[in-house]
């Protein structure tokens, strides 16, 4: 029985220590997006089959004499 006047203070402070935590979390912005860092990895943006023009391509360019 008097090992309950231990357990229960215990169990509100780690109970206070998770709820501060939740909300540090929260305010910080670790729940903002949840699904676009999976759907972003779908996404191959330097797929050299893609067709269209490279940087490098527009560089080389010289004006032609008219």
């Amino acid at each position: 029985m008097t090992i309950l006047f231990l357990l229960i203070p215990l169990g509100m402070v780690f109970l206070g220590v998770a709820i501060w935590a939740f909300l540090w979390a929260v305010r910080s912005g670790q729940f903002d997006d949840m699904e676009g860092p999976a759907h972003r990895i779908l996404m191959d943006d330097d797929d050299p089959r893609i067709p269209g023009r490279s940087k490098a391509a527009e560089d080389d360019k010289t004006p032609t004499d008219a």
